[in-house]
């Protein structure tokens, strides 16, 4: 055998194990080094404001004892819708950031309750409710300084053996509502005899409108009609509601009526006789009238500036039941008229007079 060559050694399996596990040992060695790294940074960081809160605050600067008296600012004045209107503040009071104020409005001598529920974008029933008005063209008030609600809401003064429960209950809301709107959690002597406080949501009675008759008692506010009378036959066809109009748009299958423009406080009749099925404010119609008739025919008349009837008050064709106005959504003076025959809507230039 030649000394020059060497044999092959046969490869050992214990060898190979050993030298796999010595290669994974120093892997598992050098990631523990990169976790125990990790770990000590994060504990670092985690403890940097615990070492703040405990380091010693000899060099700070000491408050003075006293805090200096803030200027007390002026009582706001209540003042007309022409100029700035702003609420009454003591100094140093904190009012939350959804809680909004009370205006103080002093009526002016064009102001009627319509045109203010519309500045304040409200509906006219919360003021009147909140301030006792029953007459909505507010004759003979001029200078009288009303409460405006900070929003579509009642304002309600506290009474003896008033609960949240019972008031909330009497205008139709959760007791939730009133307790978190006036902060009773947190301030449970604002609901006291006395205190004022303002009922979000709230459902107040409608208007009592004042009747066209002089001579006629206005009927209770209610917003449903009451049992009327019978009606007597009807002929078919129906009155203009107003004279001379501008017919601004037609009936047709998006427009449930007929425009009829007028100049703004022209007398809005009654098209037929019959009784008032509805008398005050809906959502983008305004201020309005529904009118029950025979024969299953019911009109309606809408962005009305004043009404002068009430539900379930019997009228007469051509009686002056309202005045054209503004309320709702509307770009100009017109009445929205339209017509029903059993609950479904109708041309009203099919039933109107030639």
């Amino acid at each position: 055998m030649d000394p020059s060559r060497r044999s092959h050694a046969t490869p050992s399996f214990s060898r190979s194990a050993s030298r796999r596990l010595r290669t994974i040992g120093s892997e598992v060695l050098r990631l523990r080094a990169h976790i125990l790294v990790d770990v000590a940074v994060v504990s670092l960081v985690l403890s940097l404001p615990l070492s703040l809160q405990a380091a010693p605050t000899a060099n700070a600067v000491e408050r003075p004892s006293a805090a200096p008296s803030a200027p007390v600012a002026p009582r706001a004045s209540t003042v007309s819708r022409s100029a700035t209107i702003s609420a009454a503040a003591d100094p140093l009071t904190s009012v939350a950031a959804d809680v909004r104020p009370i205006v103080h409005y002093r009526l002016g001598p064009d102001d009627t309750l319509e045109s203010i529920a519309n500045y304040f974008k409200i509906t006219p029933e919360v003021i009147a409710f909140s301030n006792g008005i029953t007459d909505p063209t507010l004759a003979n008030q001029q200078g009288r300084v009303i409460l405006i609600p900070p929003g579509q809401g009642a304002l309600y003064t506290v009474q003896k053996g008033d609960t949240v429960q019972s008031v909330a209950a009497r205008f139709k809301v959760e007791p939730k509502v009133i307790m978190d709107y006036n902060r009773l959690y947190f301030e449970p002597e604002h609901f006291a005899p006395g205190q004022l406080i303002y009922v979000p949501g709230a459902t107040v009675p409608a208007i009592a409108w004042v009747a066209a008759d002089p001579g006629e008692a206005a009927s209770p506010p209610s917003v449903l009609a009451r049992p009327a009378p019978a009606l007597p036959p009807s002929n078919g066809l129906l009155s203009w509601p107003v004279e001379n109009p501008v017919i601004t748009q037609y009936f047709w299958a998006l427009h449930s009526g007929v425009d009829l423009a007028v100049p703004y406080g022209t007398p809005i009749h009654a098209a037929a006789d019959g009784v008032v099925e509805y008398a005050g404010w809906v959502a983008v119609g305004g201020l309005c009238v529904r009118i029950r008739h025979a024969d299953g025919i019911e009109t309606g008349y809408y962005h009305t500036s004043v009404v002068f009837v009430t539900a379930g008050q019997k009228v007469q064709r051509g009686q002056i039941i309202a005045r054209v106005g503004l309320t709702g959504v509307t770009t100009g003076p017109h009445v929205h008229f339209e017509v029903k025959k059993n609950g479904v809507f109708q041309n009203p230039l099919a039933y109107l007079q030639r």
